[in-house]
């Protein structure tokens, strides 16, 4: 078995049937007896440049260990989605189990707004009285 990481974008309009498409495929590599190690949603986010007169996509990342003959049959399903809009499917030495980092830095970036909205209630609001 080999270890593959998956990027997927995924049409605007169909955010919703995210969790039901991560379940299939889910299912797929279990079936195969194949592991994930680790799924994100990174949610809907900003395109570089238009792809089908799009300004936006929502993307998933996989990590998983799967036999080559998974993988393609994974690529033909991708090809015929009409939902997703690209897909990439890379071949890694080791499993990835770790949070990404994108995720780290979308934590760090809503933890110091948080902190920020602390203060600024801090010094806005009186002490309290007995």
């Amino acid at each position: 078995m080999r270890n593959y990481e998956i990027v997927i974008m995924i049409h605007p309009d169909y955010s919703e049937k995210v969790t039901s498409f991560i379940n299939e495929y889910k299912n797929m590599i279990l079936k195969d007896n194949g592991k994930i190690h680790r799924i994100e949603d990174w949610g809907r986010r900003q395109l570089s440049y238009k792809i089908n007169n799009l300004h936006k996509a929502h993307y998933l990342l996989m990590n998983i260990e799967v036999y080559p003959l998974l993988i393609k049959k994974l690529e033909e399903k991708f090809r015929f989605n009409d939902i997703i809009i690209r897909n990439l499917i890379t071949l890694v030495k080791k499993p990835i189990s770790n949070v990404s980092v994108i995720l780290k830095k979308e934590k760090e970036n809503k933890k110091v707004i948080q902190d920020e909205s602390n203060t600024f209630k801090k010094s806005i609001l009186p002490p309290n009285r007995i």
